[in-house]
Parts: structure tokens; sequence; C-alpha cells
């Protein structure tokens, strides 16, 4: 318990920024058991708290502690042929995300991002109301988001909105595209984690001591998440990940 209280100390931590923390690893708990779109808001909480880059490395164990909750849920719904299709070009665009961590600002890279999910989720919207079924089969495309969702996880860990547009695009119902995007964050979360603590250095043992005062939140988070995501059918759940995706990228673009 004194180290506890010796690490609030050390990261000069309020009351209100101990409220935060908890309320995104709730949240994180939730977005895990499948209410998607709210990656953005637990980046902004934890920013708020840890600051840009250090609440990378505080967030990175807390979400593959929520990733292995969502793949024991939900893994016999995987659907692997479309795991197999994005993982490669995310791994390339992990690697590409370690360097340019290092130079590029921020700001300019999210709101490029923003402006890019938005573009994506306008095209998609366009496509619904034409009543398109056809599932896209271009290796540009699936390559391409790949590589955007695998740089944008390891510089602001906001993959998630790509990854969406990716899983709906392909039409997978909601059980399919919960279970399947549970195993593809667990293996890109665990493949960033070397690159978090060798290279960058943002989690070290007094993050991970830090991350067990939040486990609590994940746990209670994920559990009403699968509570929410059952009181969801397919149709509903697909126009709600199109319009929180949509609410997420605005608040990349205007935080």
């Amino acid at each position: 318990m004194p180290q506890i209280f010796n690490l609030i100390e050390l990261y000069q931590l309020t009351y209100l920024d101990l409220f935060l923390a908890f309320l995104a690893a709730f949240i994180l708990g939730v977005g895990k058991a499948g209410i998607k779109g709210l990656g953005v808001i637990i980046v902004i909480l934890m920013a708020l708290v840890f600051g840009g880059k250090a609440s990378t490395g505080v967030l990175m164990p807390l979400m593959i502690m929520a990733d292995i909750l969502a793949v024991i849920y939900y893994h016999r719904h995987t659907q692997w042929k479309f795991l197999w299709k994005l993982l490669p070009t995310m791994v390339i665009g992990v690697l590409i995300g370690v360097l340019l961590g290092s130079y590029i600002s921020e700001v300019v890279f999210k709101q490029f991002m923003a402006v890019f999910i938005l573009a994506t989720v306008l095209i998609m919207v366009f496509m619904d109301r034409k009543k398109r079924k056809e599932v896209p089969t271009n290796w540009f495309f699936s390559n391409g988001i790949g590589l955007l969702a695998g740089i944008t996880s390891m510089i602001g860990n906001l993959a998630g909105s790509f990854a969406n547009i990716y899983f709906l695009a392909m039409r997978l119902p909601k059980n399919e595209f919960i279970g399947t995007m549970a195993w593809l964050f667990f293996i890109i979360n665990v493949f960033k984690l070397p690159f978090h603590i060798i290279v960058w250095k943002t989690i070290t043992v007094d993050s991970f001591l830090l991350n067990t005062l939040l486990i609590p939140g994940i746990i209670i988070g994920f559990f009403a998440g699968v509570w929410l995501v059952k009181l969801i059918n397919n149709e509903a759940y697909r126009k709600f990940i199109i319009a929180a995706t949509a609410f997420g990228a605005l608040l990349i673009l205007f935080s």
C-alpha cells in the first residue's frame, strides 16, 4: 500500500486524475466487450492525466488485459480469414509507427488521420444508403486499411477506427465483428509491447504497478459492455459503430 501512495506522488496524481484514469479503464472494458468507437475518449482521458506519449505506456498493459477478457469471451466467433487479411500490413504499420513516433508531430498526425477516417465513414454511409451489399475484395483496400491501422495503433492507440471501418465493410455480424477484433488487437498489442518497453521506454515497473489500481475498472466495464451488447441487434449495432467512429474522428480533429 505505501508503494501505491509513492506511485501517486511520483505521477503527481490528484483524486480527479485517479477518477479520470479509472473512468478510462472502465470505458476500455466496455469497448473491448463490443461497444466500439470509444477509443478516442479513452486516449483523451489518459492523455489528460499522464500526457500524450507517457499515457500510451500506461494504457498498453491495460489494453492487453482487456483483450484477454475479450478473447476468452468471444473467441468462438472469430473469423480468422478476415483477421489474416489485415494482420500482416498492420504489423508493418506498427514498425513504421515506431520510427515515426519520434519525429512526427502528434497533433498534425491525428488531424490527418481524423480527416481520413471521416472521409471513409462518409463513403460507407453512402454505400449503405445505396443499399450496396457487396463486400470489398480489392487488395489495396485491406492492405491500405491494415497499414493505417498499424501506424495509428503504435502512435496514438487509435487503430480501432480503421479496424471498425474494415470489418464493417466486410459486413460481419455483431458477435463475429467483436470476436475477430478481439484476437486482432490482442496479437497486435502484444507485438507492440517490446517497443514500448525497450525503444520508447514508456512502460516501466512503476507504470505497470499503477496499472494494478485500474484493473477493477476494466473488469467492471467489460461485463457492463457484454450486457449492453446483448441488448443491441445486428443492424442497430452496425449503425452505432458507424456513428461512434465518425464521432471519434471529430473528437480527434478538434481535441
